[in-house]
């Protein structure tokens, strides 16, 4: 019997001391994965079909883009009056993350909502992965008061939250999962997140796609050449070009945000200054094709010859559009800018047109957002497996020429070896 107690001993010690701890772990973070990933993708599915509401009415209804200006005042006006302490948006989720003080107050959710969808009813040029991250985000971030989590569990929670919002907008449960993780410090994962992550991130796309019966657009890349030595150099030229493009798209926005903070001190008058111009600029230019989504310019991109300027003209108007105050995305734009761009890349690198818009569709995400990881993982889950060596080197080095210049001010560059964080201005953000 005196043999058998240190193997009962050792065998008790495992127990009490690694299986129920993570037992528990898993079970308490399944159960709030499961609720925060239903919650926050019913909000996206909710998100969506409003979008795609607003987008009709107002490509059946071009004169309403004369109110463009106006739409952007009450914009502006509501998040003056009710709005300053949600008005950091993606920024302030990552600053909440690295210094928690306190709760991401709900009223983000619905005011990124009506924002967004006032900005593309009159016709602003922006996205929605901005909305269904703060979204999901300010969703996610309630439970930290009604479970009473510490400070290390809301980081887990805000990651949560991002992962459920990504994925159900875009349907790319995988991308979504470790874009959450990845964003959030440049260069460092915390893989303590990595099973709620990827467990909300699948629970809201299934309740958005499954429940709700809210679709995402396809995209194909019906031919994909040998991955030989030639073809391998010319990737790096396009993966320049992208990171090139994320940079100037990133600039571009903040340098609209500081112009208009500087010169216009009333906020609500900035996007309505800024809704004069681009609402001007669709009616000489007598198209709306590089306002909204775009979604039928990406679509096109793959198998049609477009004008080369088109994702110039995108990235003027998107970093206008957000620098002056409209709300919603990036993301979707940089689609646009990429797969454009890779369609126009096509006229000299001899490369099919598809996978170079595919390539540019994410690589220029990957830039201008330092996420080359999740962004190679939804070029796989958007267009399949076969492209994926040529989707993978092109985000990486995107990813390295856009010089870490990304649209979120306040992420930070990190390594293995931080202990403490520290932000562009030199000012400590808390330890990670």
């Amino acid at each position: 019997m005196s043999n058998r107690n240190p193997n009962l001993l050792l065998l008790s010690k495992f127990i009490f001391q690694e299986l129920l701890p993570n037992l528990t772990f898993t079970v308490r973070w399944l159960v709030l994965a499961l609720l925060i990933g239903t919650l926050v993708g019913s909000a996206s599915a909710l998100f969506l079909l409003s979008l795609n509401w607003v987008t009709n009415y107002r490509e059946s209804n071009r004169w309403i883009i004369l109110f463009l200006p106006f739409g952007g005042f009450i914009i502006g006006w509501i998040y003056h009056r009710y709005g300053t302490s949600v008005v950091k948006g993606n920024n302030q989720l990552l600053e909440e993350f690295y210094n928690p003080l306190k709760v991401i107050p709900l009223k983000m959710a619905p005011l990124v909502l009506i924002g967004t969808l006032l900005t593309h009813l009159f016709g602003g040029s922006a996205g929605r992965e901005g909305t269904a991250v703060q979204m999901g985000g300010a969703i996610a971030d309630q439970f930290t008061k009604w479970f009473k989590l510490t400070d290390g569990d809301r980081k887990m929670v805000i990651t949560v939250g991002v992962a459920a919002g990504f994925a159900s907008v875009f349907g790319t449960p995988l991308a979504g999962a470790v874009f959450a993780l990845e964003w959030l410090v440049v260069g460092r994962l915390r893989y303590e997140s990595i099973l709620p992550a990827f467990i909300a991130a699948v629970i809201a796309n299934y309740a958005c796609e499954g429940i709700w019966q809210v679709h995402h657009t396809e995209y194909t890349v019906p031919i994909v050449p040998p991955l030989d030595l030639i073809n391998m150099l010319w990737i790096i030229p396009a993966g320049i070009c992208f990171g090139l493009a994320a940079r100037l798209f990133s600039k571009s926005t903040h340098f609209w945000s500081k112009l208009f903070s500087h010169k216009i001190k009333y906020p609500p008058f900035r996007p309505l200054v800024g809704g004069v111009i681009i609402a001007a600029s669709v009616f000489i230019i007598g198209d709306t094709k590089y306002i909204g989504l775009g979604i039928p310019t990406i679509v096109d991109s793959f198998s049609q010859d477009l004008p080369w300027y088109d994702f110039l003209v995108k990235i003027a108007k998107t970093s206008l559009t957000l620098g002056s105050g409209f709300k919603g995305g990036e993301v979707t734009p940089l689609f646009f800018t990429g797969a454009t761009l890779g369609n126009a890349l096509s006229g000299i690198i001899p490369l099919p047109v598809a996978l170079l818009a595919g390539m540019g569709f994410v690589g220029v995400f990957s830039g201008a957002t330092n996420t080359p990881l999740a962004c190679t993982l939804m070029g796989i889950e958007l267009f399949g497996a076969i492209p994926g060596v040529y989707i993978g080197l092109a985000c990486v080095l995107a990813y390295l020429f856009s010089g870490h210049s990304g649209i979120y001010h306040s992420q930070i560059i990190g390594s293995p070896k931080t202990t403490r964080l520290i932000n562009k201005k030199g000012k400590k953000l808390g330890d990670l």
